[in-house]
């Protein structure tokens, strides 16, 4: 499990979040909601030890972040960014960037390695995208090259930042379930995500931060009940029953 104890997080010196307690159990798919500008890719990013911590605590298994080295956070977390560069390499070889961690210098990839890459390809829905090159990608494309990295990196817990980003609606909702999925599977799902409605139906634990603090953590119909996401996000959150799930809706 990865704790957050009384963790300030920020840029530059400047506290985007004070005092932050949150932890990331294996087993549920935590999803960071709040308006823009409010943190939560900034609390990812610390969290991943990206971005330097500004106060607190940052435990892996109860071990502090600071004494690992970035091979091991690498070997504990995977991490999926909002957005990046896009190289000019082929998709397999891509994928076996997530491999790196458990590879000596110089890098020889092993048939292990191989069959995990076709797996987490697979499993991202873009098996059929070997051969063809990131920059002939469309985004939505690149997206689920860039999960299926992920994905073959094998760790307890991957970090999503946004990442329905450049995808359809039927994309979107197929992610969500590979979250869904992996969480099921014993690992700490943990989604920052701009979709409200998406991330409703998919979370086990919703993280609502406003104000440089996190202001509730509960679960989806706990968050919905209090009526603190109309009043942080501005709209009404409403939802109905749809073959025995609540389906959400913004009015």
């Amino acid at each position: 499990m990865i704790e957050l104890i009384e963790l300030d997080a920020g840029y530059r010196g400047r506290a985007v979040l004070q005092k932050v307690n949150l932890s990331f159990p294996e087993g549920y798919v935590t999803v960071l909601l709040g308006p823009n500008g409010c943190g939560k890719s900034t609390l990812l990013k610390t969290a991943l030890g990206l971005l330097p911590s500004l106060g607190g605590e940052i435990k892996y298994d109860g071990t502090p972040l600071s004494t690992l080295t970035p091979v091991e956070i690498a070997r504990r977390a995977a991490y999926m960014a909002q957005s990046r560069g896009v190289p000019s390499i082929e998709v397999e070889r891509m994928v076996l960037h997530g491999r790196f961690p458990y590879l000596s210098f110089p890098r020889r990839y092993r048939k292990s390695d191989y069959e995990v890459v076709h797996s987490a390809l697979e499993q991202a829905d873009a098996l059929e995208l070997i051969g063809s090159r990131m920059e002939e990608l469309s985004g939505g494309q690149r997206q689920k090259v860039y999960l299926a990295m992920a994905l073959a990196q094998q760790t307890n817990a991957i970090f999503m930042d946004e990442p329905t980003t450049w995808l359809d609606v039927r994309h979107q909702i197929e992610v969500m379930r590979t979250a869904r999925s992996l969480a099921q599977a014993g690992k700490a799902v943990v989604l920052v995500s701009h979709d409200l409605c998406l991330a409703l139906r998919t979370a086990d634990r919703v993280a609502l931060l406003a104000d440089g603090k996190l202001v509730q953590l509960a679960t989806p119909d706990e968050i919905y009940k209090s009526g603190v996401l109309d009043t942080i996000f501005g709209v009404h959150v409403g939802r109905v029953s749809v073959d025995g799930e609540w389906q959400y809706f913004c009015g």
